[in-house]
């Protein structure tokens, strides 16, 4: 069996560049499902400091348009060069919840790696990016969520003193039926992802003070509540 892409990275840089759990690990799972061919154009929506951008440049070879809305392009260009990834990862500011500076069906894949929850977790996000996919493209995001369905009022007490509603945490049968409301997906998968606790454990190490802010919630959680969800869903 073939090594991990992201066991072979340069582990330092890995740390120093997370804004959650191992987005580069996420990115690469969650590839393993999707019809990736060199020289696609796919929208990376929420990159943040460009990990899940860097997974596609380098191991795919398609050309990703690496938007975010918190993090510069300026900086995350000065990334994408020294890494000798400026003609493969496009830089740019895009606020999803805003208009979307694309032409529509200009891309053959859109994907969002530990983001969506914060913008997509509503009726109104799927019908807005589906017009800049092209027909029969993937539409593909992994997330943050809990292994059952904890209503605001039934956090476990573990998590009470952590817990915000900015979480945005759900199971995976409620990504499910929010994205079968949506009439122009077929939705082709949704599941807990195997690298749920070795991306968090990856992400706990880095020097990222909210990192280590989180340290005392992950041990309160004890992998008994979190997991990642993997939805995909291709443009009909």
């Amino acid at each position: 069996m073939n090594t991990p892409f992201t066991d072979n990275y340069n582990m330092e840089f890995l740390l120093e560049t997370m804004m959650g759990p191992n987005a580069m690990r996420i990115t690469e799972e969650m590839a393993l499902d999707l019809p990736l061919e060199p020289g696609m154009r796919v929208l990376d929506l929420g990159c943040g400091m460009g990990l899940s951008s860097i997974l596609l440049a380098e191991k795919y070879n398609v050309t990703v348009f690496g938007a975010d809305l918190w993090i510069s392009p300026s900086d995350n260009a000065k990334r994408f060069t020294a890494l000798g990834l400026d003609k493969k990862i496009i830089p740019i500011s895009v606020d999803a919840t805003k208009d979307i500076p694309f032409a529509h069906e200009y891309f053959d894949m859109i994907i969002s790696v530990d983001s969506y929850h914060y913008y997509g977790n509503n009726t109104d996000m799927l019908p807005k990016l589906l017009p800049f996919l092209k027909k029969g493209g993937r539409i593909a995001v992994a997330v943050p969520g809990f292994k059952k369905d904890y209503a605001p009022g039934n956090i476990p007490e573990e998590l009470k003193p952590f817990w915000t509603p900015e979480w945005n945490f759900y199971p995976c049968a409620w990504w499910k039926e929010l994205w079968q409301k949506e009439p122009g997906i077929e939705v082709l998968e949704c599941r807990e992802m195997d690298c749920c606790a070795k991306a968090w454990a990856e992400w706990l190490k880095s020097p990222n003070p909210y990192a280590q802010g989180d340290i005392p919630m992950m041990e309160a959680e004890g992998g008994k509540y979190f997991n990642l969800v993997q939805i995909t869903g291709k443009k009909i």
